[in-house]
């Protein structure tokens, strides 16, 4: 029984590793990089439920009689797409966290942000929003 399914063997183990470096590192970039692991075992699992033995693409064709499900190769174009996208939203939010705090370190960024509330504030919204107001004029 589990040597004829050895595939959602692996494809499970992929996903725990993507999921285990995402619960146990506290570094935020190791975090996207462990979410995409386990993107891709989910995708690569849904793909080989979707595969059906002795079948052909979703050609009609009158040699062939059997075909493999279309729909779960489609779904995962999408959850691709879907998942640079959160990629990208991901790391772009890495990037502020490290220009604010100095650190993507997780434990870090929560210790410097209860030290200075005020951290990552803009200058001006400290002084009541008024910009080059506080400086004088300067013609």
């Amino acid at each position: 029984m589990i040597a004829t399914h050895y595939v959602y063997w692996v494809l499970f183990a992929i996903m725990m590793i993507g999921l285990y470096v995402v619960i146990s590192h506290g570094n935020l970039l190791k975090k996207l990089i462990g979410l995409s692991i386990f993107q891709v075992g989910v995708f690569l699992f849904y793909i080989s439920l979707g595969k059906v033995r002795g079948g052909s693409a979703p050609i009609i064709s009158p040699t062939v009689q059997t075909y493999s499900h279309p729909l779960p190769q489609v779904l995962i174009l999408t959850a691709i797409v879907v998942g640079v996208a959160t990629l990208a939203v991901g790391l772009g939010l890495a990037v502020r966290i490290f220009e604010t705090y100095g650190t993507v370190e997780e434990d870090e960024v929560i210790t410097r942000s209860a030290t200075d509330p005020a951290d990552g504030v803009p200058e001006d919204s400290l002084n009541g929003g008024g910009g080059d107001a506080a400086q004088g004029d300067e013609a």
